[in-house]
């Protein structure tokens, strides 16, 4: 054998075994199968498989996934090596619109139901909460009907981004308290207002679990009769904010002002939260709903709101002074009070409620020459007197203190009356795990801005983020339960081997981005293959993953020559 003539290939392995271990147990490629039209070879559903592994490994555009795919064996993308080539952005386009005009949410139902069955999900409690996704282009025709389905409307809205120059879409997300793993997502209007979706999404729901006892979680959009009412009649339990545009706030921090420390119970953070701690009582009144209400002081939004309003007073302040010194100046042209009135009060701004100014006036007397030219001794004067202004900032102490009192207050309504005030607190403070689940959407994974140009294929890709999300949750539920059951506090996975206390999937599939298969070939034919091994850490993750070894172990395809 000439050592000229040995050639050595690659192909990346990476975390993709890791990924079809749970795209199997979901049993994903039937169900998609058995609901999806077939197209050419490669079908709907191998494409809708390429793009789900794609968002998880690598979130390559659309356009890229063709030479991307090259890089694996066909065998982990779940396709034939003679499809390979046939994989391009206008197939896996097409594949978008066929999901599109599938039944989606049938589809997601059952997809649903297999991931409760199969990793025992608990379907006690679920979050909701809604962001906007931001996309770059024109987008004229939207909201209109394609192939007898109307598609979402794509228009400029409450951007949650701070992109008002942006169209968008909002995207609303149900997680279950059990790992905050996502059970039900929808897309709406740009411009849609998040009230009225919750009706939808709790009966969405309630079709789920066949019951309606869980408890249902979301922000203050939750908080109108309508929503409430609609859950409290079909025997449903809901947790939310009271806005403070509601007649309950003021009630409360009047009484407050005479009741300085009212809290029944208090509870203490965890080490993470830094010694934050929170206070809680019962309302001494109902809601004008008739329904519990649960107030609450935080000892970290105590110190938030102390901080706003000192920043807000002290922009007041420094913009009267300003106008202070503008009103001393030879050139001021506010030459009447109320002009000096309408100014001081667009300096205090938003902290008028806590800086209040007064305005006095004095005379200036000016001498002006009767005749032109360069004054002598004989030049006669005369007295003109002209009125000058003065600005003088003032706190207004009793509003001050008023609000001092109500500092880090916020009141949580529920129907549920069991519930102790601990228990109501605890399941309250579940609810950023849905943001965290936005965030790798839209950070993690990139999905906005959304570089398609057909609404209905944007529409079945986020279906397609949907089910990656799903994966990316529940292998990071099986991680972090992993680690409980071994009574493992952290695992080492963060760069010079920090520990990491609560392991995210990007981080834990980032740890096999090296995997690699190699062979060598001669004249034609393989003469060796070198299949992956796999480190202590990477060992331990699949372990915790609940993913087999043997998972990396197995003889993939190489195609000689490519």
């Amino acid at each position: 054998m000439d050592p000229d003539d040995l050639q050595l290939h690659t192909r990346i392995i990476g975390a993709l075994p890791a990924i079809n271990h749970f795209i199997g147990r979901l049993h994903l490629n039937e169900i998609l199968a058995s609901r999806l039209p077939a197209g050419n070879d490669p079908d709907t559903t191998q494409c809708i498989g390429i793009l789900i592994r794609n968002i998880l490994v690598s979130r390559e555009p659309l356009y890229g996934i063709e030479e991307w795919i090259a890089e694996f064996p066909a065998e982990l993308l779940g396709i034939s090596e003679e499809s390979v080539r046939r994989i391009n952005d206008d197939r896996i386009g097409r594949s978008l619109e066929r999901l599109f005009d599938a039944d989606r949410s049938s589809i997601m139902t059952e997809i649903v139901v297999r991931a409760v069955q199969e990793f025992d999900l608990s379907m006690e409690r679920f979050h909701n909460d809604s962001t906007s996704v931001a996309l770059s282009g024109l987008y004229r025709r939207t909201g209109k009907e394609t192939r007898m389905k109307k598609t979402v409307n794509l228009t400029f809205g409450h951007s949650k981004d701070h992109r008002r120059d942006l169209k968008q879409l909002v995207w609303i997300l149900t997680v279950t308290g059990d790992g905050s793993v996502p059970v039900h997502y929808s897309a709406a209007d740009g411009n849609t207002n998040d009230s009225p979706t919750h009706i939808e999404t709790w009966d969405s729901i309630l079709k789920l679990t066949g019951r309606p006892d869980f408890m249902y979680v979301a922000d203050s959009k939750l908080c109108t009769e309508e929503n409430m009412r609609h859950i409290h009649e079909k025997h449903g339990r809901f947790i939310t904010v009271v806005p403070a545009t509601r007649k309950d706030h003021g009630l409360f921090r009047d009484w407050l002002q005479d009741h300085p420390d009212p809290w029944e119970a208090t509870v203490h953070g965890r080490k993470s939260e830094r010694g934050q701690v929170w206070k809680l009582m019962e309302s001494p009144l109902q809601s004008s709903d008739g329904f519990r209400i649960i107030w609450a002081w935080s000892s970290q939004k105590s110190r938030h709101d102390r901080e706003i309003r000192n920043g807000m007073m002290n922009a007041s302040i420094l913009n009267l002074e300003r106008l202070e010194t503008k009103l001393r100046s030879k050139k001021c042209r506010l030459h009447t009070r109320d002009d000096v009135d309408k100014a001081a009060g667009d300096a205090t701004g938003k902290g008028s409620r806590w800086v209040g100014f007064s305005i006095t006036e004095s005379d200036r007397e000016i001498r002006k020459q009767l005749s032109r030219g360069r004054p002598s001794k004989s030049t006669e004067y005369r007295i003109i007197t002209k009125k000058r202004f003065h600005v003088e900032w003032k706190p207004m102490e009793d509003n001050i203190d008023f609000d001092e009192a109500c500092d880090g207050i916020f009141p949580l309504i529920t129907n549920d009356l069991e519930l102790s005030l601990k228990d109501v607190l605890a399941m309250y403070k579940y609810q950023p795990h849905v943001e965290k689940r936005h965030e790798q959407l839209k950070s993690v994974y990139g999905v906005a801005p959304v570089m398609l140009k057909n609404v209905d294929r944007i529409e079945g890709l986020l279906f397609v983020y949907f089910l990656a999300l799903l994966i990316e949750s529940l292998m990071e539920r099986e991680v972090r339960n992993g680690m409980k059951k071994e009574g493992r506090d952290s695992i080492q996975i963060y760069p010079e081997s920090r520990s990491c206390e609560s392991p995210t999937t990007d981080r834990v599939l980032g740890d096999f981005s090296m995997v690699q298969m190699n062979w060598i070939e001669s004249g034609g034919k393989i003469v060796k293959k070198f299949l992956p091994k796999l480190t202590q850490r990477q060992e331990d993750l699949l372990r915790l993953a609940g993913v087999p070894n043997s998972e990396y172990q197995k003889d993939w395809n190489a195609v000689p020559g490519v």
